[in-house]
């Protein structure tokens, strides 16, 4: 199994329906605990930060 092959596998897997469920969780995470250091300061920028990565992973 060459690299590209290995590429290409990863490629598939972060459009997958698993990758999305574990990107979905630990983004969430990450958006909560960067609200609660900012006190929510910043919320609608966590948003908006959460949403772009999550689109770049998974199949959603």
């Amino acid at each position: 199994m060459g690299l590209e092959d290995l590429t290409n596998q990863a490629k598939e897997f972060l459009k997958s329906d698993q990758a999305e469920d574990i990107s979905d969780k630990l983004l969430d995470g990450a958006a909560d605990l960067a609200n609660k250091v900012t006190g929510d300061k910043f919320s609608d920028q966590v948003e908006g930060a959460r949403d772009a990565a999550d689109k770049a992973v998974g199949n959603e």
